[in-house]
Parts: C-alpha cells; structure tokens; sequence
C-alpha cells in the first residue's frame, strides 16, 4: 500500500502542476453554479425545488463532461509511459506492475474527487448562501456527486484499457474518444431507435431499463434521476425505476462492476506485456 500511495501522490502532484485540477474545478464550479441558478426558477406552472432541478442538470452534465475529463486523464497512462520509455524505469524500482497501475488509478480517481466535490460542492454553498436557499434535499446532491465520482473511475478504468492495449498515444486518443462517442451518444440512439422501431412492442418498460443498464452512463441516469421523490417528480419519471424492480444497490452495483472488470483486464494485459 505504500507504494501505491506514493505512486498516488505523484499522479496528483502531476495534476497539480498541469493545472488539471484547478482547470477541472472552476469549470465545474462555474456550470454547476449557472446550473443553479437556472434552477431556481418556475418550471412550467409548479415551482419545483431549486436543488432538485439543480440535480437533474448536473446529472445530465456530468453524463458528457465527467466521463471526458476521466478519459483524457488517463488515456495515455501507460502508453505514454511507455512512448517516453519512463515505465521501464519505474518498474525497475521495488514496484510491482499491479501497484502502477493501482497507483495511477487512486491517483487519477482522487484528482476527480477534489474536482467533483470542490467544484459541485461549491455551487450547493453559493445556492444556500447567497441564493437563500437550504440544505433541504441534499441526500440526492450528495448522491449525484459521489455517483459522478463513480462514474468518473469508470471511465478511468476504461481509459487505462484503452491506453495498454495499444501501442500509440495518437491511436490511444482516437480510442478514447471512441469510448466517450460509444458509452455517450451511440448506444442512447441505438436504443431509442429501436425503441421506435419496435411496432410489436417486445420492448416493454422493464427491458427497456434493462438494456440501460448495461451502459455505465445510464446507469448513473437512472440512480440520480429516479431514486429520490423530489428528483423523479421534477423530472417526470417517477416511480419509473421501483416499478422495474431497481434500486439504488442494483445500480451502485452495477457501476462498480463497471470499475473493477476493466481494471481487472488492464492489469491481466499488463502483466502478460513485453517491456
């Protein structure tokens, strides 16, 4: 463990000293707070809560913005590790191939941490302090920051994938704007337009969120916008999962399992690669 940490650490420090944090953190900071303001206002004829608006847009935001800072934090690490032939040092230290890699993805994972909770944590104190707003529903915004963490290490896992199985850091980009293509925006059309294909309606409620689940991104939809009342009123879809039989350990679940099989695979590829 300490080798891991100390491996942590250096992947922070880079990021401190690329200016990844900080850059992370004020852009999240400043949409999630226009964020809040928007939701401060009347939907339609019913005045919703400002926080749970506020939590269906940066459950939609982050679907897009959270998983492509994970990627292009880790897409290169190991194949640019390897480009500028520093692994091979590494890996001549007392380190084993399985604490680099777990090293990196503590490391990556708490860079998103202090952006994630900084920068959304900061527009849920700007809402009660100079909006007058109140903490009332902030086990759904806690909830939304900690899955988007979740999230964000899925994509982390993914990227470090993507970054050992190929042999480029230009091939590696592609890759990983593939992924965030894939996992975003493809399988979504892909799923809604079978949807409007289906004439004999096989695709019923219940397949329908199935199928969902097996995208990491709409797994994270699904718990920030339909596990709690408020959240699920506002934006329409309530009693949507309970009636599918979905709870939130099902897809707490499911994005952990999300974390640890790519993981798992990077570090089998890993200890089987030619140095």
């Amino acid at each position: 463990m300490k080798m891991i940490w100390i491996i942590a650490v250096k992947e922070l420090r880079d990021g401190l000293r690329n200016r990844w944090i900080a850059a992370a953190i004020i852009l999240l900071a400043s949409l999630a707070i226009v964020l809040s303001l928007m939701g401060s206002a009347p939907t339609g004829s019913v005045k919703v809560s400002a926080l749970d608006v506020t939590v269906i847009n940066l459950a939609s935001l982050s679907v897009y913005l959270i998983p492509l800072i994970a990627l292009m934090l880790s897409f290169d690490a190991l194949v640019g590790e390897f480009e500028r032939g520093t692994m091979l040092l590494l890996l001549t230290y007392p380190v084993t191939r399985w604490q680099v890699i777990m090293g990196k993805f503590f490391g990556h994972v708490l860079i998103l941490f202090i952006a994630i909770f900084a920068g959304y944590g900061s527009a849920l104190l700007f809402m009660v302090m100079v909006g007058g707003g109140s903490f009332e529903g902030w086990q759904a915004y806690f909830t939304m920051m900690t899955s988007s963490l979740l999230l964000g290490a899925v994509f982390v896992a993914l990227g470090y994938l993507v970054s050992v199985l190929v042999k480029e850091r230009a091939t590696a980009i592609g890759s990983a704007i593939g992924l965030w293509l894939i996992f975003v925006v493809l399988y979504d059309l892909l799923l809604f337009g079978a949807l409007l294909l289906d004439k004999q309606q096989v695709i019923d409620q219940k397949l329908f969120l199935t199928l969902m689940l097996i995208s990491p991104t709409d797994s994270y939809r699904i718990l920030n916008l339909s596990m709690f009342d408020g959240v699920s009123q506002s934006a329409g879809i309530a009693g949507l999962a309970s009636n599918a039989g979905l709870n939130s350990g099902i897809l707490f679940g499911v994005i952990l399992m999300w974390i640890i099989t790519p993981l798992v695979a990077t570090l089998y590829i890993f200890k089987q690669r030619e140095l």
